[in-house]
């Protein structure tokens, strides 16, 4: 028996099932996923893995998506904990006990996202995990005297030149898509910033090769890898890699990711600018010029490098931070983001409190 054909019916993404021989017949099925096509514009939400687990929660979540112009979730796999927020069947996985299982039923949760046609996005925080550290120290950045180093959150990261934990990363991605997810989103793709960094060193990296020429192999790695799953990739920058051409000291350049992934999501996250950014004594209170400034200018640089702006799906903010970001300051950025000629934008809280008029009703 061959493998089933991938099928949609009324819209909506289903599950086939399939044996892998006919020898197999006796065995039990092995679940494909099949997955939701990328809406025209995304405009999505977060939702921690915690929230996702949560019932009541994310159901309110859910109905916002529905009755709204939003489209898209995005979840947390592997937050900054480093734990996998569902049970895989990956044996290096299992063996290292990286599941905490916050989302006890994924299967359930993602097909129910897809009845009602909303993209799922996996999201994968990659060089921050302080599970991993915790069980290989050897792979982690360390500080001049050999112990663990930490960031100013008292957070430990993995060196990004380690290349046996980029396969690590290539496993959970591949489990996220076997569980359902549409899309593999990688955030944390960078090199730490914050903390003491004249007390930092590496084991892996040699400090030699530049940062953004370790990240940008890296880029090439999870592309070479994940290709034949069919999925979208993504990659979140920092605000900052659309105005700034060097690597902003984290080994991020725009033009380094963009061959390697379908979308770039740079955080442009109004409050997370400087005073001074051209010329705002304070850029929170200013989402709109923020915003337009920073997606105008990422889109002339992906045309420079013979690519398409349409790869440019930014995050911006539903948070307080610097201003009071009620609907209209919200609705600013999205406006910024069509006025630079996109589509597309996801919205980011931490806490999952959305502000849910400033998401137009469907």
């Amino acid at each position: 028996m061959g493998l089933a054909s991938l099928f949609f019916i009324s819209g909506r993404a289903k599950t086939v099932y399939f044996r892998a021989s006919e020898e197999g017949l006796g065995a039990p099925e092995v679940r494909k996923a099949v997955h939701v096509s990328v809406p025209s514009a995304v405009k999505a939400i977060y939702m921690t893995s915690w929230v996702a687990g949560t019932g009541d929660w994310r159901e309110d979540l859910i109905r916002l998506v529905d009755s709204s112009e939003l489209n898209s979730v995005v979840v947390d796999v592997k937050d900054y904990t480093g734990r996998v927020s569902f049970e895989t069947k990956d044996p290096y996985i299992k063996a290292l006990g990286a599941s905490e299982e916050r989302i006890k039923d994924i299967g359930e949760l993602i097909e129910k996202l897809h009845q009602k046609n909303i993209y799922v996005i996996a999201r994968i925080s990659v060089f921050q995990d302080p599970y991993f550290v915790s069980r290989h120290p050897e792979f982690a950045v360390k500080k001049k005297n050999g112990a663990v180093w930490k960031d100013r959150k008292g957070i430990t990261w993995v060196d990004p030149a380690a290349k046996e934990f980029w396969n690590y990363i290539m496993l959970i991605a591949k489990e996220s898509e076997r569980a359902g997810f549409d899309e593999l989103n990688f955030d944390y793709i960078r090199f730490p910033s914050d903390g003491n960094m004249k007390d930092i060193a590496y084991d892996h990296w040699d400090e030699k090769t530049p940062q953004a020429e370790v990240l940008r192999d890296f880029f090439a790695y999870l592309r070479r890898e994940l290709d034949g799953l069919g999925v979208p990739l993504s990659a979140d920058l920092f605000g900052m890699t659309t105005t700034n051409t060097d690597d902003l000291n984290i080994g991020q350049i725009l033009e380094y990711a963009e061959p390697y992934f379908d979308y770039i999501a740079p955080m442009v996250y109004p409050s997370h600018y400087p005073p001074g950014f051209i010329n705002l004594k304070n850029p929170a209170e200013h989402p709109y010029e923020v915003v337009h400034y920073s997606m105008t200018a990422a889109v002339k640089r992906l045309l420079r490098a013979s690519s398409t702006p349409s790869k440019l799906r930014p995050w911006l903010q539903d948070f307080d931070l610097g201003a009071d970001y009620d609907a209209v300051m919200i609705r600013k950025q999205m406006q910024a983001v069509y006025d630079s000629g996109l589509t597309s934008w996801m919205s980011w809280d931490a806490s999952n409190k959305y502000t849910k008029d400033a998401y137009l009703k469907d």
